[in-house]
């Protein structure tokens, strides 16, 4: 306060703006601390901004989804290079959760999410991880309540399974043939729909 010579207003509000910045941490009845950096939190910062533009930028939803598809595929190709018993298990794991919510259109839609980073997980990245995380939650920002469409759930799980599959052989072409024509079906299907340009992957039928 002394220093730019300021209110003690003014200074508890560039704090709390320093902590949604994810740079201070703050906990009542201690000084600020600087906050440990992660990718996960610059990621985290990101994503207001991230938000912002896909609402009044209808391209950037279609770069975002590009760009995904193609990371994705990479991600799971190492995956495939990297995974370890225990890694597949638990991927088969989620698919069996996924398959039993098939008439629960949030909790199908969660398992989804939680399948594709604990793929993003088994590359051993931490950068593909929260960037895997990221994306995915933008989107999911976007996901509209579609008219339901018997055996999209199907479809999607047949998908996965294959994906799966493909991770467990250490087959990474395998692998990145199965994640590209999941997410490009995805985007083909929402498109004959009509409705305005958000991701399949997010539809209460399909993640």
């Amino acid at each position: 306060m002394s220093m730019y010579q300021v209110g003690r207003p003014a200074i508890r509000e560039a704090m709390q703006n320093l902590q949604r910045m994810g740079l201070v941490k703050i906990r009542h009845g201690e000084r600020p601390r600087i906050a440990a950096p992660t990718i996960q939190s610059l990621a985290d910062q990101m994503s207001i901004s991230m938000q912002h533009l896909l609402t009044h930028s209808a391209s950037s939803m279609g770069y975002l989804k590009e760009a995904r598809a193609t990371l994705e595929a990479e991600i799971t190709r190492i995956a495939a290079m990297r995974r370890t018993k225990s890694d597949v298990a638990e991927l088969r794991r989620i698919l069996k959760l996924q398959k039993a919510a098939r008439t629960n259109p949030a909790m199908f839609l969660e398992l989804d999410g939680t399948l594709h980073q604990s793929i993003a997980k088994i590359s051993g990245n931490p950068i593909f991880e929260a960037m895997s995380h990221a994306m995915f939650n933008w989107l999911r920002a976007f996901h509209l309540d579609l008219v339901r469409s018997p055996g999209l759930e199907a479809l999607t799980l047949q998908e996965h399974g294959d994906i799966v599959d493909a991770i467990d052989k250490g087959d990474g072409d395998a692998a990145v043939t199965a994640m590209k024509e999941h997410l490009i079906r995805a985007n083909e299907l929402y498109h004959q729909s009509n409705l305005p340009a958000v991701s399949p992957e997010f539809s209460d039928d399909d993640a």
